[in-house]
């Protein structure tokens, strides 16, 4: 598996990470065992960063990531959770008191003294802007409770906000072929500055895998169900914001470059990975057989640039109209 920098920290992670969104919650069910046999998938091919946080589940993916890595010694992986999104979104709700709150029940749920990576969770901007709460953050990375922190982000305006910040070592952020306004300046602006990028949504919540249609369900307690308009947070977490019909249509025109031998969400993930900008992209996986589809993207060679230009053109015609200027 192909190692990239973790911006400026001196340690690697995989080109191909695991989202571990879907151990917790608002992904239908999945059991324990199942839960166990991915994140066993994902070590035995490779991977080298879980991507989790304390919401997820209300702390079920990070307990459930803690117990699997104690059965693993020298494992190698590095872990970054998240906080902050277990409240109200209000900046008054961010204090260095809850982040050290936050910070010690992740500690416990993980099973560990010191958290590798925790990113804020997707803030209000006025979070992003506040000099004291970064301030607060380098404190606890003094105290030896976090090794690093980052932020994850909805808008790329407030991508550039995080990484103009010193001490932040990584910004996630939507990329994949249904957002490409991230290219334009957060990517650029990450590589200037080392820090790095983490590509979430990569399969733009599975619908980039190419094996949805008109007629794919999803159950009641999947936000493919619910948050398809951002009735329980923002849209642009669901399909990437994309609308699901206008999502089958560009998916059946990039199925069209697709090279053979390769699979549809291999495609997605080997387009992201053509950026030297991203350190890693973070697809989920609820069977070990995904994430071997996944990791396999990792060690394909780059898409040519025509093909480069033909995904842009889709966004431009189809896709852009519905989500530029939101994100």
């Amino acid at each position: 598996m192909q190692q990239r920098p973790l911006g400026r920290t001196g340690r690697h992670v995989s080109a191909i990470g695991l989202g571990t969104w879907q151990l917790g919650s608002d992904w239908g069910t999945i059991d324990e065992d199942a839960a166990i046999a991915v994140l066993a998938a994902s070590a035995d091919a490779g991977v080298t960063l879980f991507d989790t946080a304390d919401v997820y589940g209300d702390g079920r993916s990070e307990s459930l990531i803690g117990r699997f890595l104690a059965t693993r010694a020298d494992h190698g992986i590095t872990v970054a959770t998240k906080m902050g999104r277990r409240v109200d979104q209000l900046r008054e709700n961010y204090t260095e008191e809850a982040f050290r709150g936050w910070t010690e029940r992740s500690r416990e749920n993980l099973g560990v003294d010191t958290l590798d990576l925790v990113q804020l969770h997707c803030p209000p901007t006025d979070v992003i802007a506040a000099d004291e709460l970064f301030d607060a953050l380098d404190r606890l990375v003094a105290d030896g409770l976090i090794g690093a922190y980052g932020v994850s982000v909805e808008t790329c305006e407030q991508a550039l906000a995080a990484i103009a910040r010193p001490g932040v070592t990584n910004v996630q952020i939507i990329v994949n072929p249904f957002r490409l306004k991230p290219l334009d300046e957060v990517l650029p602006a990450a590589a200037a500055a080392q820090v790095a990028i983490f590509a979430r949504v990569p399969l733009a919540s599975g619908l980039l895998s190419g094996k949805y249609t008109t007629a794919t369900t999803f159950s009641r307690d999947d936000h493919r169900s619910y948050n398809r308009h951002g009735e329980a947070f923002d849209r642009g977490e669901t399909f990437s914001g994309v609308d699901y019909e206008t999502g089958l249509q560009a998916v059946d025109e990039l199925r069209a470059l697709v090279p053979q031998g390769m699979s549809m969400a291999q495609f997605a993930l080997r387009w992201i990975l053509n950026f030297p900008a991203v350190s890693t992209t973070i697809p989920g996986a609820k069977r070990p057989d995904q994430v071997e589809d996944n990791v396999t993207a990792g060690n394909l060679p780059p898409l040519s640039q025509e093909t480069m230009q033909k995904v842009a053109d889709i966004y431009q015609r189809l896709v852009r109209p519905l989500v530029h200027h939101y994100w």
